[in-house]
């Protein structure tokens, strides 16, 4: 049986065997994300597109966020669970994002959370981290930065961003987090971070080097709509198997195949003559 991950086993994997993080959302994907062996299982704000049909991730709030977990941890996977702290529930102060993490533990279960941002958020992280809740730092493309970065676009191209992502990934590692995903950057750029900070990378779109890789469940299944991102690769086509099997049901409905006689309650016949007799005698 597979040990329970925890936040320092996963800081233990750093150059070790490659870490494997998947999303999840509800009770039935991390049932399936964990008897897949995943290591990490991340709630994440994600799911304000792929669950909700939101434009960006600023739109979910820390009350959908909870249902989520909660839903997740009622799996009791072996697999981390991680939290996507919203926007706005660690911009404000630090001492409302160390309530809002509290929540997360609390209330949903999780047992660390990911937050967006690099030395700009050292204060709140730290904080969340005095509080002996393990955090997952998020660095390069951060989908909460999408109006301020102007749109869904690879950071880290020149030189001098590149070399600010470094630092900054530096400094969350140095502060304690126990990963840092980067997201959305140049392959050298991630290469360059993993061999520079101590922290294990979990990368998306961020190249080979890192880590770790993390994807949206529902892209791996192939359950999204759409055009998926250039560093997706879906490993099914279950969209599609979904959209089909529906259409059989629909088909059987109609030509009266569903339900078959074995798939109907029979009373005796018995029950049946005597159940007739009444009725004829009304």
């Amino acid at each position: 049986m597979r040990e329970k991950v925890t936040a320092p086993s996963i800081r233990a994997r750093k150059g070790g065997p490659k870490i494997a993080m998947v999303t999840a959302y509800d009770y039935p994907g991390a049932v399936i994300a964990d008897r897949a062996g995943i290591d990490i299982i991340l709630i994440g704000d994600s799911a304000a597109n792929v669950v909700h049909g939101m434009a960006t991730t600023l739109e979910i709030g820390m009350e959908e966020i909870l249902t989520h977990v909660r839903a997740v941890k009622r799996a009791d996977p072996r697999a981390l669970v991680v939290a996507d702290m919203p926007w706005l529930s660690f911009h404000i102060s630090v001492e409302d994002a160390v309530v809002n993490a509290g929540r997360l533990v609390r209330e949903g279960g999780a047992e660390a959370v990911k937050l967006e941002g690099g030395r700009k958020r050292l204060a709140v992280i730290n904080a969340i981290l005095d509080a002996e809740i393990p955090v997952m730092g998020h660095v390069g493309l951060t989908p909460q930065s999408v109006h301020a970065m102007g749109g869904f676009k690879v950071q880290g191209k020149v030189v001098q961003a590149a070399r600010e992502m470094i630092e900054d990934a530096k400094a969350l590692s140095e502060a304690g987090c126990f990963s840092v995903v980067l997201e959305g950057i140049p392959d050298v750029v991630g290469e360059l971070i993993t061999k520079d900070v101590d922290a294990p990378t979990i990368g998306i779109g961020a190249g080979p080097a890192t880590d770790g890789q993390v994807l949206v469940f529902h892209d791996v299944l192939g359950l999204g709509s759409g055009e998926y991102p250039k560093f997706v690769r879906p490993y099914a086509d279950l969209a599609d198997q979904a959209v089909a099997a529906l259409e059989r049901f629909r088909a059987d409905i109609s030509s009266g195949a569903f339900p078959s006689d074995d798939e109907v309650y029979h009373l005796s016949d018995e029950v049946t003559a005597e159940l007739l007799k009444g009725l004829e005698s009304r």
